[in-house]
């Protein structure tokens, strides 16, 4: 007999070599006709893997994310054996599971594959599935790998780079493909899968290696899951934020100045300065203090914080001066120069903490193919800050930030996170540098912190950064999609690589120790990801212009001159739109302009001294006339509702 804990930390006894399945029946049989993957002491198995130890289970189902990857991941399988029967002759590469679906990529060789193909493809897969093929594990010797994938020198690479015993070969059907394994009892689970695109990738990212076809796909165990699905895709284009941020007028790219770096336009350019001050503001109540360092910094710096070694090779070129053996680089990160401004003077433990922030513009070489509107550019602005603190002021440092961020997060309408802990990956030490003690420290601060200040929180063994721990906050916007949205991390290791001191009470020198955090992450991606989840109707706090005044004709231009100037005494940011156009046309381009409020004035408003207030996505029906001052407080009550107090 066997042990088998299960996560509500249940012990079962099960006979020897009981599968996963097994274990699900004994529970009951609604639970395993929906389990479809499961964990075992931490590892991915088939719902058929016999069981020979003790160990802790745990079953996935399609409400899971490992149940969805284990599905994914066999559509992938069923597609791969859907594209060898339709093009005879292809390579295949990987396939693996990711965020949404999956990909498979595959060399055609001479052949192409288009957007016209796809529902033959399709239709395949789904015939495939229909069958009921179990995917079933087996392990291969290495000779026996190579020799049949001897004319496919993708995979030959891979099994290459395999120890012999390790291997391992997934058939269903009449296929089969080299895995690792993670996969649903059988391919009748799949019901409804879709192509949604092909691109260009390179072997193994690497653009020196062949360039491959990719063909993303998802599929789903209900066809309305994939219908839902896709009426999500197609509402998620309308937000795309470089779609609005073209009609909205907020940013530009321009070939002449270069990828990846955006031009930001007078609209985007007063919302981005809006969210500065916004924050600014809540820093100074914070006791932060605002600093200022240059785009440029010596290459040594970042060799010194070890910035170099991890990323030298995303940093743009060294810029060489006149000077022999002088090397700079384009700031690829802020931490190092706020080393330098502590280091500036000496410090008591009377002076901590220190909280220096400033919106600092930092360079990152990426490549072409990985830049993507605002969310992957070469030149971004963080809204950085570094906290320098003794050990004893580290906890209550940190806790303050997670206010700051809740606050951000809270005016600006993320309601629904997640609090990611993300740690070492103790398998890998390499990846980091410093000390498993400090480690150890850094990642119990967080984790303490995040569990007493009430956040629902989860830990990521290997998402560290390369010098700490850290504390990421994964947002979902109104879409259900997930994003990064502000990171708080605890670092040891620059202190002492920039020797960091302080006096302490014992008249001793000691180590601070560095809280860096950056609530929006970067200004680029953060308007970017807002853009989406608000699809442009930004809080009104926010917006660049809070109304739109539309004068009925020219007879009106004057009394519509008086209600911005009143507009502006009460700090409300208009527009005047007095062209000489139909009202109706006005009204559509203020819709499509995103304005909260147009304000319309004609020969009963000039009479009055009021204005007629539309609402924007209105259909004019619950126009309602007011005059300015009621006009004002009912901005400001708008505001009020979104704008929290810090």
């Amino acid at each position: 007999m066997i042990k088998i804990t299960l996560p509500d930390g249940s012990v079962k006894e099960f006979a020897n070599g009981t599968t996963p399945m097994d274990v699900a029946l004994s529970i009951s049989e609604g639970l395993a006709r929906n389990v479809i993957s499961a964990a075992f002491n931490g590892t991915t198995v088939e719902t058929s893997t016999p069981l020979t130890t003790d160990g802790s289970l745990v079953l996935y189902t399609w409400n899971n994310e490992e149940g969805k990857k284990a599905f994914w991941h066999s559509t992938s399988h069923v597609m791969a054996q859907a594209l060898e029967e339709l093009y005879p002759g292809i390579k295949l590469t990987i396939g693996p599971a990711i965020d949404n679906g999956f990909y498979y990529d595959v060399d055609f060789g001479d052949k192409k594959i288009t957007d016209a193909d796809f529902k033959k493809i399709e239709d395949r897969v789904l015939e495939i599935s229909r069958e009921k093929h179990e995917f079933k594990m087996r392990s291969v010797s290495k000779a026996e790998a190579l020799a049949i994938y001897k004319d496919n020198e993708f995979k030959t690479e891979l099994i290459e780079n395999l120890e012999d015993g390790t291997i391992t070969f997934c058939d269903h059907a009449t296929f089969t493909d080299l895995c690792r394994g993670g996969h649903i009892p059988n391919t009748g689970i799949i019901k409804a899968m879709k192509i949604l695109s092909v691109a260009g990738a390179y072997w193994r990212g690497n653009e020196k290696n062949k360039q491959l076809t990719r063909v993303y796909g998802i599929s789903f165990p209900k066809q309305k899951d994939l219908t839902e699905y896709l009426q999500l895709l197609e509402e998620a284009k309308k937000r795309d934020h470089r779609k609005l941020g073209k009609e909205l007028e907020l940013f530009h790219f321009s070939q002449k100045v270069g990828q990846g770096l955006p031009l930001w336009l007078p609209k985007g350019a007063a919302l981005r300065d809006r969210l500065e001050q916004f924050l600014k503001k809540a820093q100074k109540k914070a006791g932060y203090e605002q600093v200022v360092t240059p785009h440029i910094g010596q290459k040594e710096l970042y060799v010194t914080s070890g910035h170099y070694a991890k990323y030298g090779a995303d940093s743009f070129q060294p810029i060489h001066t006149p000077a022999e053996g002088e090397e700079f680089l384009l700031k690829p990160m802020n931490c190092p120069h706020h080393c330098e401004i502590y280091n500036a003077r000496p410090w008591s433990y009377k002076d901590l903490p220190k909280r220096y922030a400033e919106f600092g513009t930092v360079y990152r070489y990426e490549q072409s193919g990985e830049l993507h509107g605002l969310t992957r550019v070469r030149g971004f602005t963080q809204d950085d800050a570094h906290i320098f603190c003794t050990p004893d002021q580290l906890d209550a440092e940190f806790k303050n930030v997670i206010d700051l961020v809740l606050y951000v997060f809270g005016s600006l309408g993320f309601e629904n996170f997640t609090a990611q802990v993300s740690v070492r990956d103790l398998d890998n030490p390499d990846k980091y540098i410093g000390s498993v003690e400090n480690w150890e420290k850094a990642e119990n601060a967080i984790i303490s912190a995040a569990r007493d200040k009430g956040l629902n929180y989860v830990i990521e063994p290997g998402e560290a950064a390369f010098y700490g721990p850290k504390l990421d906050f994964m947002v979902k916007d109104a879409l259900g999609r997930s994003w990064q949205l502000g990171t708080i991390q605890v670092d040891y290791n620059l202190p002492e690589r920039f020797e960091l001191t302080y006096k302490g009470s014992d008249n001793e020198l000691h180590r601070p120790v560095m809280i860096h955090r950056a609530p929006f992450g970067s200004m680029e991606r953060f308007i970017a990801i807002l853009l989406e989840h608000t699809a442009g109707n930004f809080p009104i706090w926010l917006m660049p212009e809070q109304a739109i005044i539309l004068s009925l004709s020219e007879k009106y231009e004057k009394y519509a001159e008086k209600v911005l100037n009143l507009l502006e005494n009460h700090e409300i940011r208009a527009l005047l739109d007095n062209r000489n156009e139909t009202i109706g046309k006005k009204i559509r381009e203020a819709e499509t302009q995103k304005y909260p409020f147009m304000l319309i004035v004609g020969e009963e408003e000039e009479k009055n001294g009021t204005i007629s207030v539309r609402r924007h996505g209105d259909d004019g029906k619950s126009n309602t006339t007011m005059t300015i001052d009621a006009f004002a407080a009912l901005v400001t009550e708008e505001i009020n509702k979104t704008l929290k107090q810090f």
